[in-house]
């Protein structure tokens, strides 16, 4: 006879399942309950020096870089989309379970995580041990550049092939989906802090001047773009002289911007026609109907849909919200756990 507890009820009640973007730059979290993002916040955790203990996670982490006080560090504990700290990931995943689901220690916790498509297995190993660690009772792993295209609504069972750029935090992931498996797949290590970084480089070489990586962020969405636009936009920010060690303001282009992000830029670009150059004739010809898609909040610089379009002579287009498409699509899994099982990956 089988056990009440088997039943979808007691099921529901007993399980909290989640699906997890655990990006490079921010973490976002849907729980299948809820049917929506409940956190959608920076991979940035504060530790204590000496206990090693949690102290602040990622918005409050965020407010305490370069501010940290005595006895505390901040970590970024990914990079290029993968855990390179292990214990602090697992801290900070934990704290992040804990805040997505604070009312249920003791209910029973699917988790399914989005990684990219080009992770090696010591770095799968990585993710899936970190999960355990934070007291998932089953965790599955799957393709960033799948659920992205779900979460984009890209119907990915069709024969018809579409194409899926992610621009995330610390990688871009290209890949050609056909019948729910990937034609073509590859990533660079430059995104969205890659450009951060571009915009950094440019105003110190030259202005001399050295900005926090929450001002370049700030420079990046205010005036970030990869191709011209009506607008002549401006923006100031306060730096560092890096001569006279004194505090300094500054006015900035558009135009200016726009040449730091050059390298970047250029360089999704190359990926994408990588991408279209390897792409078999039968795929690409369903390319010029289906367009491109972007995702990712990398993806939302001014221009660089047109950009991709104007260089590639295909639609190009952005998703809807698209830096919780990941997130979307992934939680869309937690409502099909036999096709969930079925794409996971394994190491």
């Amino acid at each position: 006879m089988p056990s009440v507890f088997s039943s979808p009820f007691w099921s529901n009640l007993f399980s909290s399942d989640l699906a997890i973007d655990l990006g490079t730059a921010s973490v976002l979290v849907q729980t299948r309950q809820a049917g929506r993002v409940v956190i959608y916040e920076p991979s940035i955790v504060a530790l204590n020096a000496r206990t090693k203990e949690v102290e602040a996670v990622g918005d409050e982490a965020k407010q305490l870089l370069g501010r940290t006080p005595q006895g505390v560090y901040t970590v970024r504990p990914l990079r290029d989309g993968m855990i390179y700290e292990v214990d602090a990931a697992e801290k900070m995943l934990g704290a992040f379970i804990h805040k997505a689901r604070p009312h249920r220690s003791w209910s029973r916790t699917r988790i399914v995580v989005s990684i990219p498509p080009m992770a090696h297995q010591v770095a799968r190993r990585a993710m899936r041990q970190v999960c355990y660690d934070a007291k998932a009772s089953e965790v599955f792993l799957v393709d960033q550049t799948m659920v992205a295209a779900m979460g984009a609504g890209i119907p990915i069972n069709e024969k018809r092939g579409c194409m899926i750029v992610d621009i995330g935090g610390g990688t871009t992931d290209v890949a050609v989906i056909s019948f729910n498996g990937k034609v073509f797949a590859d990533s660079i290590g430059i995104a969205g802090d890659e450009m951060d970084e571009a915009i950094h480089r440019y105003i110190l070489e030259k202005y001399n001047l050295l900005i926090s990586p929450t001002a370049a962020e700030q420079v990046k969405w205010g005036l970030g773009s990869a191709y011209p636009t009506p607008t002549d936009r401006t923006l100031t920010i306060a730096g560092q002289d890096q001569f006279e060690g004194l505090p300094r303001t500054l006015t900035l282009t558009e135009a200016e911007i726009r040449e730091a992000l050059a390298e970047p830029v250029s360089a999704i670009l190359g990926l994408v026609r990588k991408a279209l150059n390897d792409t078999p004739p039968q795929l690409a010809a369903d390319l010029v109907d289906r367009g491109i898609c972007l995702t990712g909040g990398g993806s939302k610089i001014q221009g660089l849909d047109l950009r991709i379009s104007k260089e590639t002579h295909l639609p190009c287009y952005r998703a809807e919200n698209p830096e919780t498409a990941v997130v979307r699509g992934t939680a869309m899994l937690l409502q099909d756990i036999p096709f969930l099982r079925r794409i996971q990956i394994r190491d």
